[in-house]
């Protein structure tokens, strides 16, 4: 316990759950425990298009689009769809990063993607530079350079929040530049990214208080064999178990709605 009330002694107050700098949030009280870590699960690595489960093989003049094998969600919170990733309401393509840097502008959201590993995400600044969390610190990088083979798109619309002025999501990504370990309260880069163009204090590890009134439904859209339901008690825990999903493939028998298909 010594141990851990030093570590709450030196937490950076800015980084605690109590607003956001948007102001969009509802004027209501909130109590929660931030927990400062990262446990970002991906790796930025080397590999080629084919270990990265498009359809077919690429070379590396082609630039896109391209399709990719894939689960498909969709989220709900109090009946509400919060995040949408179906290949029947929105173009799932990808493209080569070059490519992708033609279509981006400042602020944009964007998903490198790849076969048995969790999509990275970044916000754009600008020229060919991104503002991403990798392997526990924020850091600026060219996107070309952490591509690594994979193909990516823009995701600005994956989740259904109000999104902040394209300035202010700027601001927030160049404004954490250089943090790392335990300065750091995202647990993996979509939550960072999400968090940057959103503002929402959910995609904060502990920034939202548990509550039987508030659940969060994923719904699992696996081919072959219907869609299975899971419930969660935070925003934060269903990206986790999303994304572990996605790095795996592997469902888990957890806190299934129905038997779990529909």
């Amino acid at each position: 316990m010594g141990n851990q009330l030093d570590r709450i002694t030196h937490l950076n107050y800015s980084e605690l759950p109590t607003g956001d700098p948007s102001g969009l949030e509802k004027d209501e009280l909130r109590v929660g425990v931030a927990y400062f870590f990262s446990d970002e699960e991906e790796e930025v690595d080397d590999r080629t298009p084919s270990d990265c489960g498009f359809t077919k093989d690429l070379s590396p003049a082609e630039e896109g689009p391209f399709s990719v094998n894939e689960v498909e969600y969709s989220a709900f919170c109090s009946q509400e769809c919060i995040f949408s990733k179906l290949q029947e309401n929105e173009d799932l393509n990808v493209f080569a990063a070059k490519t992708l840097l033609t279509m981006c502008k400042p602020g944009d959201l964007l998903e490198l993607v790849a076969t048995a590993q969790a999509p990275h995400w970044a916000i754009y600044e600008q020229e060919d530079q991104v503002i991403h969390l990798h392997k526990g610190e924020i850091r600026k990088d060219s996107l070309l350079e952490i591509s690594s083979g994979r193909h990516g798109r823009i995701v600005n619309n994956r989740y259904r929040y109000r999104p902040l002025p394209p300035d202010l999501v700027r601001q927030n990504a160049v404004g954490h530049l250089g943090l790392s370990s335990e300065e750091i309260c995202w647990t993996n880069s979509e939550s960072f990214a999400a968090w940057c163009r959103f503002g929402k204090r959910e995609f904060k590890a502990g920034g939202e208080v548990h509550s039987a009134e508030q659940q969060y439904f994923l719904k699992v859209h696996l081919s072959g064999s219907g869609v299975h339901t899971l419930v969660f008690r935070s925003l934060e825990d269903m990206i986790r178990e999303r994304r572990r999903v996605d790095a795996s493939g592997i469902l888990k028998e957890l806190s299934l709605v129905n038997g779990g298909k529909e």
